[in-house]
């Protein structure tokens, strides 16, 4: 028998199920949120979270099928009745997306973007419309960048400019997935702060995320899951400060804050020298002049705020990229492919029409790694062998955040630039994806940067830390 809804009931979900070729991925998912609500769901990576989020918004991947009922602002549809709900997006419903490299058109600058959800959406004039993207950008710290193209910009920028366009539509019910995960500390909080004003002004907000702080900050109930079912739902608070069952208790105590140091490596001879290097777009300074040593075996957090150059200067680094001024020498006792950069992206750092066993096998073809040695990685890092038959857009952003690291692993660089290699993992899944990291380098003696917002996470991995404050 249905619970009758309550009339102010914006966003509710009945016995959620999706499947794939009879095997359940989500099932028995139920809950209901009223204007000014907030529900998080946190849990394992590859739980289903993120599908939860697009079986609602009626936009699965091809091949799954979704069970159950969805009731939107007093609309009641089967799951499976994706056309019914696409006409309420951007008025009535929302969804912030995991990968904002993949929302954003790669041809068009940031502000004519947003400018377009007020034109159509609000029906504003040009002008206005533009008057306003530029307000709202500036008012996100986005001002300077306002015209850049999103491959111009960092990924904790590019996830701002989503946030931005995501909530310019004023839907009352909101989904955000991993919101925060490319943002320092300040705009993580302000980040929070403008989705309470969305609860504030009568809206309802569920959110996907592995940062139980943010869980925390945004109030409201939280529902565990665990291959694909609640173990865990009830008032955030009382969650996070008793939890009942085992898997929610071994969450909270996998965060990074209660971490404890790693052993200190040994430190060998130089890797890479940086004299004076600078690089700066546009007017724009990213770094001014600075020297660098790399050392092997050595452990380098690289921080500070969102658009400072923490990438760029990894690119420059690994003779990815000229630097406007100055010079990088490395080691003449490095083999090709020594330099390694674990992107931010794993989504763009992989062909999207082979499958994900095959780019393993390429790689490992290549830096001549035995295959075993491959299997023993994606074991460590709680990879199912049999997800490598899928395509890169056919798993979730952790699972294949964890395969990019067991494939950058196969060439045993002598240096590793690891830009947010666990922004997408749950705590248990990040701290075991750390230690196999850690682990892998410290066999071969190679170097590692390590480009994080965790202050936490820093201080337990890092040797040193590199702060980059922007010039």
């Amino acid at each position: 028998m249905t619970t009758p809804l309550k009339s102010d009931t914006l966003l509710a979900v009945e016995d959620l199920g999706i499947q794939v070729g009879g095997k359940h991925l989500l099932r028995g998912i139920s809950f209901a949120l009223r204007a000014g609500e907030a529900l998080t769901l946190v849990g394992e990576s590859g739980a289903g979270k993120s599908l939860l989020a697009q079986a609602i918004m009626g936009n699965l991947p091809p091949g799954l099928r979704a069970t159950g009922r969805i009731t939107l602002d007093g609309i009641a549809t089967r799951a499976d009745d994706a056309a019914a709900r696409r006409a309420l997006w951007g008025r009535k419903l929302a969804l912030l997306p995991q990968e904002p490299s993949l929302a954003l058109n790669p041809l068009a600058r940031v502000a004519p973007q947003l400018a377009e959800v007020y034109r159509l959406l609000d029906r504003r004039t040009a002008s206005a419309a533009a008057a306003q993207a530029r307000q709202v950008l500036g008012d996100a710290g986005l001002g300077d960048a306002a015209h850049h193209y999103p491959w111009q910009l960092s990924g904790g920028m590019a996830q701002r400019a989503v946030a931005a366009i995501t909530l310019a539509g004023g839907a009352p019910v909101l989904m955000v997935d991993e919101p925060t995960k490319g943002l320092d500390a300040q705009w993580r909080d302000r980040m929070v702060v403008l989705f309470r004003g969305v609860l504030a002004s009568g809206g309802c907000l569920l959110t996907i995320t592995h940062d139980l702080q943010v869980a925390h900050a945004l109030g409201g109930q939280v529902i565990v899951l665990r291959h694909g079912v609640a173990v865990e739902q009830g008032d955030i608070g009382k969650v996070m400060a008793a939890p009942a069952h085992p898997f929610t208790r071994q969450l909270i105590g996998a965060d990074p804050a209660r971490w404890l140091p790693f052993a200190q490596p040994a430190v060998g001879e130089p890797v890479v020298q940086a004299s004076g290097i600078s690089k700066a777009y546009g007017t724009q300074q990213l770094f001014a002049p600075m020297d660098l040593e790399v050392r092997s075996g050595e452990r380098i957090a690289v921080q500070g705020p969102s658009g400072t150059g923490k990438s760029t200067l990894g690119n420059v680094l690994l003779g990815l990229l000229a630097p406007d001024s100055g010079r990088v020498e490395r080691s003449a006792r490095l083999r090709p492919h020594a330099l390694q950069k674990l992107y931010q992206d794993p989504v763009g750092s992989f062909a999207p029409h082979i499958s994900l066993a095959q780019s393993l096998r390429d790689a490992a073809r290549l830096h001549r790694c035995d295959w075993k040695t491959v299997q023993r990685r994606l074991a460590q890092l709680r990879v199912p062998e049999d997800l490598l038959a899928r395509k890169p857009e056919q798993v979730s952003g952790g699972e294949l955040q964890r395969i990019a690291l067991a494939r950058v692993l196969t060439a045993q660089p002598a240096l590793l630039f690891a830009d947010e290699p666990t922004s997408r993992l749950d705590p248990i899944t990040q701290q075991e994806a750390i230690e196999t990291l850690l682990s892998a380098t410290q066999e071969t003696g190679a170097a590692l940067m390590l480009v994080t917002h965790d202050a936490h996470l820093a201080a337990a991995v890092a040797t040193r830390t590199l702060h980059l404050q922007g010039a």
